[in-house]
């Protein structure tokens, strides 16, 4: 069997500038489940870095509204769109949402993308929405999908058993909520936000923005008994020194493996 690697597109909170905002992809032999898209056309510009095909990607699925996670997928509705047109991309495009999520997408998409391209929702690209609790398969995998009850915008994370058998759970870009707990406990890869250091809660008021610090992740990381933690949606003010400082603070609360990754990085699961 192939390793499957997780690949970070972009580990930065919604403002950043030095950095690309959150997503990733989870690559499976020459296949990915890419999950989020980042605030616009950067994402083509990380797929690009990350040695991504879009012609691999055929799977998609955008975790809540906002703009750092949404905006990417419009430009790559029409890049895929141009490269269907083209006899460039075989097969559809499969877009994963929650259910309310569905006509935001398609109102920016059809107000920002010419008809000819819009026109291939319905024909190739297809909306896949999903529920509370619900599982789907995608890429061989049985991925559950689970609402965080967020207090912003209506959200999703999913967990999934991984092919070796690893269990990997998206916490979303919110703290951990005991909602979630079913989803979370004892994972082998638990992802979960990390907005800034617990020592500059001050200087970056996370919790006025429902966000965690380092230290509330990795005391999350440390209950729910998760094998690896990795941290993502973080500022970017001292970016060159942001792994050191993050591991450093988190160590003090979570004794497993962490992470806190840069963009482009590439994990073996």
């Amino acid at each position: 069997m192939d390793k499957e690697t997780l690949i970070i597109l972009g580990t930065g909170n919604a403002t950043v500038t030095k950095c690309f905002n959150t997503c990733f992809a989870i690559q499976t032999e020459e296949e990915y489940f890419l999950v989020d898209t980042g605030g616009g056309n950067g994402i083509l510009v990380q797929l690009e870095k990350a040695q991504i095909p879009m012609e691999a990607v055929h799977e998609i699925f955008i975790s809540h509204e906002h703009t750092d996670h949404l905006l990417g997928l419009i430009w790559l509705i029409r890049m895929i769109a141009t490269k269907m047109k083209r006899g460039q991309y075989e097969g559809n495009l499969y877009i994963y949402c929650h259910e309310d999520l569905v006509d935001t997408i398609l109102t920016i998409t059809k107000l920002t993308v010419q008809k000819k391209f819009y026109q291939m929702i319905g024909e190739r690209i297809f909306f896949q929405p999903v529920k509370d609790g619900e599982a789907r398969e995608i890429l061989g995998y049985r991925v559950q999908f689970f609402d965080i009850q967020s207090t912003k915008a209506k959200q999703y994370g999913f967990t999934l058993q991984l092919k070796n058998g690893k269990k990997f759970t998206f916490l979303g870009d919110e703290p951990y909520c005991e909602c979630e707990e079913p989803y979370a406990k004892n994972a082998d890869w638990l992802l979960h936000e990390a907005f800034c250091l617990y020592r500059d809660r001050e200087i970056y008021k996370p919790y006025e923005k429902h966000h965690a610090t380092v230290k509330e992740a990795c005391e999350d990381g440390e209950n729910l008994g998760a094998k690896n933690l990795i941290l993502y949606h973080t500022e970017d003010k001292n970016l060159e020194n942001r792994r050191k400082l993050y591991t450093e603070e988190g160590r003090q609360y979570y004794h497993g493996n962490l992470i806190v990754p840069e963009d482009l990085e590439r994990i073996i699961l």
